[in-house]
């Protein structure tokens, strides 16, 4: 009888794990929602945006804005986007990974030298890099609490002050990009200095011939902040979005997980409650013979 009760107590407990799980993934589908209708109305805007200033950059002096100009990778800013929470899934640790990889490939001297700094935006990424002694600047965990464009600029100008500063030569942004509710994927994408058009085949014979209304310098010390600013956005609410559908499908997949973990539970549970019962009726019958035998 104490196996029975073993059994009914994790039966117990793995019930009452399931009705969290579907709790959790309920949650994570309404936030889902609100995540998915905001990266999906200012997307089209941000890859327009990105797109009209990769290729005015390409025809503008390289002297225009500072924000153009290429210098040797000395000093290196990784931003990293993830979560304040877990129970996502591979999410956190898949963006992660991809700065680690991203370090260790391109910016292994920087490293050595102690060049590379990073910016986490989430406390995941935080608590990662401060548990391993990574230069980490600032502190943004609460950028969630109330995600909107003015607190994300905020850390976006600190980036870009201390780019025009020389504290850091490039800066690269890894993110999950949002798909759908069952499928993410990271991206690594340079946000300092701003890229330009790369020039394919099918590009090379063509000329854009810009018409710059009001001045090319107005437009390169207001657009092109602005659209830095857009750029990191797009990135956090992407990032947003994606954690949002991999909890749900981590959630999903556990509740699924649990009812299966129920069944056997409780076919393990009447195999012995039915060999306990045939136990004790043989006992009684053994009983009732030796009686009639005396």
């Amino acid at each position: 009888m104490a196996n029975l009760k073993e059994v009914r107590n994790r039966i117990a407990s793995v019930s009452s794990t399931q009705q969290i799980t579907k709790a959790m993934k309920m949650v994570s589908a309404a936030k889902l929602k609100r995540a998915t209708n905001a990266i999906v109305a200012l997307r089209p805007y941000a890859n327009k945006l990105k797109e009209l200033l990769a290729n005015l950059s390409a025809s503008l002096e390289d002297g225009s804005s500072p924000f153009l100009q290429e210098r040797e990778p000395v000093k290196v800013l990784i931003v990293v986007v993830t979560s304040n929470r877990g129970l996502a899934g591979a999410f956190n640790a898949n963006a992660i990974k991809t700065a680690n990889n991203l370090i260790a490939e391109k910016y292994n001297d920087q490293l050595k030298a102690g060049n590379v700094s990073i910016v986490a935006i989430g406390k995941k990424s935080q608590e990662y890099y401060q548990r391993r002694k990574y230069n980490v600047i600032g502190n943004n965990n609460d950028v969630y609490l109330d995600l909107n464009f003015s607190n994300v600029s905020k850390i976006t100008e600190s980036i870009m002050q201390g780019f025009l500063k020389g504290e850091y030569d490039r800066v690269e942004i890894i993110y999950n990009h949002f798909r759908n509710a069952a499928m993410q994927f990271l991206v690594t994408e340079q946000l300092l200095p701003v890229p330009k058009a790369e020039k394919t085949e099918a590009t090379k014979g063509t000329q854009v011939d810009y018409i710059l209304e009001p001045s090319q310098e107005e437009i390169v010390e207001q657009l092109i902040p602005k659209n830095i600013k857009i750029q990191l956005y797009r990135a956090v609410l992407d990032s947003h979005a994606s954690e949002h559908g991999a909890r749900m499908t981590a959630m999903d997949k556990a509740t699924e997980n649990a009812g299966d973990l129920l069944k056997a539970l409780k076919l393990s549970y009447n195999q012995a409650r039915q060999a306990a019962i045939t136990t004790e009726l043989t006992e009684i019958v053994s009983g009732a013979a030796a009686l009639s035998g005396n």
